[in-house]
């Protein structure tokens, strides 16, 4: 039963061709201890499935996307991810490009086993024009409503950054918000957590069990990652790195940009990546960003 493994592991079991979702939203709980350790494996040619943040520019900016299911590819105080935005600006991204609603509902439907779920998001809009493979369905019953049927997301194998967890499995998020990690985990043939902190088994009572979200048997592996996160937040541990944010936002305007932010925040151990941003007390106590 007990689960934890190495990034290395657990990125060894990626395989050309996947189709890989990222938990967290934005630049908010990214797994970005796993994305870097996938930036240095050959892996290649992931159908990428994410409420995107900086995870998804850095791997088509590597080349691995061959397709990119979103809902939004942000930063949030850089609106628009700037190597998300350099590949879609040259053409070469294929998208599946969903509103938030019906890509929750994606998941829902990959988790739920089933193969669509029928939804009024979408109807008369864009997304029909831009996804022409959606189609739409007509209700058995006396209504005979015409709704969209969204298509279940399903994933080979799904990431996700928690606050805690232990070697079973079970796995504590306490931030304010959870987003829809639990959807990502579900809807995954595979799941592997990584976590700020790792414990031999927790000990879950009435108070800390809601912080619970998804089940330990749907957890394939997990990985201890201090720091994990970053450059994305981590409430309550830890905010996100505007700094290095912007740095990474800048690299995509210079020549051998990405070739130097390989270089200095990827071709190197977690030792050093704490080292050049600053070291692990400065990056522990980024502040929380403010709404």
């Amino acid at each position: 039963m007990n689960k934890l493994m190495t990034a290395a592991d657990a990125v060894g079991q990626l395989r050309d061709g996947m189709t890989v979702g990222f938990g967290g939203w934005g630049p908010r709980r990214k797994p970005m201890a796993i994305v870097r350790e996938i930036l240095r494996s050959p892996v290649k040619d992931l159908r990428v499935v994410a409420y995107g943040g900086p995870e998804v520019g850095m791997l088509c900016a590597a080349g691995k996307v061959r397709e990119l299911v979103f809902g939004f590819a942000t930063l949030d105080a850089i609106p628009l991810e700037p190597y998300f935005r350099k590949a879609r600006e040259a053409g070469s991204l294929p998208v599946m490009e969903l509103d938030e609603g019906l890509f929750q509902w994606g998941l829902k439907a990959a988790g739920m086993r089933v193969p669509f779920l029928p939804a009024r998001a979408g109807l008369a809009t864009d997304v029909l024009t831009h996804n022409p493979q959606l189609r739409t369905v007509t209700s058995p019953y006396a209504d005979g409503e015409v709704l969209l049927a969204m298509p279940a997301l399903n994933l080979d194998v799904a990431f996700v950054h928690v606050n805690h967890a232990d070697y079973l499995g079970n796995t504590l998020v306490t931030g304010a918000d959870s987003y829809f990690d639990h959807l990502f985990a579900r809807a995954a043939e595979r799941c592997f957590v990584s976590a700020e902190q790792v414990s031999p088994q927790l000990q879950l009572d009435a108070n800390s069990a809601r912080f619970n979200t998804f089940e330990r048997s749907l957890v394939s592996g997990v990985i201890e990652a201090p720091l994990g996160a970053h450059p994305t937040a981590c409430g309550p541990d830890y905010g996100w790195d505007m700094t290095h944010l912007k740095a990474y936002s800048d690299s995509a305007n210079e020549e051998a940009g990405w070739q130097q932010y390989l270089h200095t925040y990827v071709a190197c151990s977690d030792i050093e990546y704490r080292e050049r941003n600053g070291g692990s007390e400065r990056m522990a106590n980024l502040p929380l960003p403010i709404f």
